[in-house]
């Protein structure tokens, strides 16, 4: 398994996936979204796992661009993705071209 884990230090969800994996002794690689971020070709292996709308966090702070991006093309919606990031659903666990968005032990089970 290569385990990479995409969130904040500050987000819950993404605490609870490291600790998961830690305490199954599964060794992952953790990508701060503030810090680094999702590469191109990473958000779009993501997206063709999961898809768009499982991405975005309605929820999130930015209320503005989450607005925008039910207005825009559908090839704009994945550079405005990609310009903030913090409209992602956090953690994004990925396994290959396996993937999650959220915390989703359920689905991490059957990878093991």
């Amino acid at each position: 398994m290569n385990i990479q884990i995409f969130g904040t230090k500050k987000s819950f969800d993404t605490k609870k996936a490291e600790r998961y994996f830690k305490e199954r002794r599964i060794n992952y690689q953790f990508i701060d979204l503030n810090e680094k971020g999702m590469s191109k070709g990473e958000y779009n292996s993501v997206k063709q796992a999961v898809g768009r709308d499982a991405l975005i966090d309605r929820d999130c702070k930015d209320k503005d661009l989450l607005a925008l991006i039910d207005y825009i093309t559908e090839e704009q919606k994945d550079e405005k993705i990609l310009e903030n990031q913090k409209v992602l659903k956090q953690p994004i666990v990925r396994n290959g071209k396996k993937a999650t968005a959220g915390y989703q032990p359920d689905v991490w089970r059957t990878w093991e």
